[in-house]
């Protein structure tokens, strides 16, 4: 098959002067290297209302098709540019916003990097990278927490917590803020990514096991798994006051607690290191919870952990 390329001014003149010598199409083809078909829409395209053909006419029509050619943008569309907005203004991703337009609007297309190009090239008034995206282009950085010896390891866990079979098995650790400002106590159900907060004025193991007390209110889950910070060395009292049972993941290995890492991740979009958690409002950290217990996520079937747990609990 041959491969295809657009006339040049050389081949234009070229196909004119073996018109005017009266050769067929497909002699002129064979001479020119392309598929006859070609040259009679080339012929057709630009010759003139007496029939004629020119090169240089035929090369300035050409270029003005090529300008007024281009795709319209996607998001030209009042619909999709809504529906893109209302999303970003939730702080959700491209990919969430992608996947929840198919659910509405099956048979048109949009795709991640259409939301990515319009954000960069300010064609969302108001969005940017920096403001609107998590990870505003910069890439994100592990805490470990300090080692602690443990009574019942991350391997003790029953096989239906490493299964996400069932709701209640949580996953927990803390976000700093600077020095001396303050944390938050957070814990994610591993089934349904649902998050509990807290605020709390340190990391002292007494103020962090009120805190956790605080994010469940009267939940009492299944299992608890922390890292190995000190902050969780009060554990026993967690485990009597929820009536749960704590797992403590090995020590430096966050992807033993990856629903957890993921959130905190995502806390850091609102809540920057160096945040100072003692001027944060509960108020604020309340519309902050409930912007993500009602993202959308990928591995939840594009529901939110609201709507995931609510078809759980009544299915």
């Amino acid at each position: 098959m041959q491969s295809y390329h657009h006339f040049t001014l050389e081949e234009r003149e070229c196909l004119l002067e073996n018109l005017k010598a009266g050769k067929k199409q497909s002699d002129i083809a064979k001479i020119l290297g392309k598929s006859r078909s070609a040259v009679s829409r080339e012929i057709k395209r630009n010759q003139n209302k007496n029939c004629s053909y020119h090169p240089w006419r035929a090369t300035v029509l050409y270029i003005c098709r090529r300008k007024s050619s281009r795709r319209r943008p996607r998001l030209a569309d009042k619909t999709a540019y809504d529906f893109v907005t209302n999303g970003l203004s939730q702080f959700w991703s491209p990919e969430i916003i992608c996947e929840r337009w198919k659910m509405e609007h099956p048979n048109e297309p949009l795709c991640p990097s259409t939301i990515y190009r319009s954000i960069k090239s300010k064609q969302l008034q108001g969005f940017t990278p920096k403001t609107h995206l998590r990870r505003r282009g910069k890439r994100a950085g592990n805490n470990f927490a300090k080692a602690f010896q443990p009574s019942h390891t991350i391997h003790d866990r029953p096989s239906e917590v490493e299964a996400r079979t069932r709701l209640g098995d949580l996953e927990g650790d803390t976000v700093y803020g600077g020095i001396a400002k303050g944390c938050l106590v957070t814990l994610v159900d591993r089934t349904s990514r649902f998050l509990y907060a807290s605020l709390t004025e340190s990391r002292e193991k007494t103020v962090v096991t009120k805190a956790v007390g605080e994010a469940l209110g009267h939940n009492n889950p299944l299992s608890i798994t922390f890292d190995n910070g000190s902050e969780f060395a009060d554990y026993e009292s967690i485990e009597k006051n929820h009536n749960t049972t704590v797992y403590f993941a090995d020590p430096h290995s966050p992807w033993q607690r990856g629903s957890n890492e993921n959130i905190n991740g995502l806390l850091r979009f609102f809540f920057p290191k160096g945040t100072d958690f003692h001027a944060v409002s509960q108020d604020e950290l309340l519309f902050t919870l409930s912007l993500i217990n009602n993202r959308p996520r990928k591995c939840l079937g594009w529901l939110s952990p609201i709507e995931f747990v609510s078809k759980k609990c009544c299915s």
